[in-house]
């Protein structure tokens, strides 16, 4: 059982900020307790055969400040890997705004968790009152660090950063273009906490908070 999330091959289906990218902050749609309109953005992160992927660019090495975190993790479930945790990560970012855009409340639904999915289901919801539809585009995800790394009540959380370049368009009920452009891609930088029990059975992590990067 892959500690990354596999989800994948886990779940088999198959990020500007919420607004452009998720809608409001969770992409950029705004902010995110409701998605923004922008580009906006794995327990242990999904992966799904046979998706098309963007481009992928460096990874960091994890910030000083998550090693002993990782230590822990690593001690209560010697499965965790950091760099299969980064790859898996990079994979559910894409299809979590992948989805978010889409207005796909049943994926986001296994990939996201808590006060976060109660967030994208209200920008979708507002979005659909508002007959307007997002086309947007991940183009390339830059750089992807973990900054922190945590256990608490036996619940590991990890951190994670991401720099990723991101088309999007707004279109109202028409398919006019009322916000964007797709040919023109935005720089996103994104905090995203990832969680899961180190206990469980289940080897995938939850997106359970989200944050614009400093």
């Amino acid at each position: 059982m892959a500690t990354l999330v596999v989800l994948a091959l886990v779940f088999v289906f198959v990020a500007l900020r919420l607004w452009s990218v998720l809608g409001s902050r969770t992409g950029h749609e705004q902010t995110f307790a409701k998605p923004v309109e922008r580009p906006a953005a794995p327990r242990a992160v999904p992966v799904v055969a046979g998706e098309s992927t963007p481009s992928i660019g460096a990874e960091s090495a994890p910030a000083p400040a998550a090693a002993n975190g990782l230590r822990a993790i690593a001690s209560a479930d010697p499965s965790f890997d950091p760099q299969r945790f980064v790859e898996g990560a990079k994979s559910a970012y894409g299809m979590i705004l992948e989805a978010y855009w889409r207005g796909d409340r049943e994926t986001l639904g296994k990939l996201v968790d808590g006060e976060v999915a109660d967030a994208f289901n209200h920008a979708i919801t507002e979005r659909e009152a508002a007959g307007e539809t997002l086309d947007n585009r991940l183009i390339a995800i830059e750089q992807a660090q973990i900054e922190d790394a945590r256990i608490d009540g036996g619940v590991a959380s990890i951190r994670i950063r991401f720099d990723a370049d991101i088309a999007a368009v707004t279109r109202d009920g028409e398919g006019n273009v009322v916000a964007g452009s797709t040919s023109d891609a935005v720089p996103t930088h994104d905090v995203w906490t990832f969680s899961r029990p180190v206990k469980s059975p289940d080897p995938n992590w939850m997106l359970t908070e989200t944050d614009e990067a400093a």
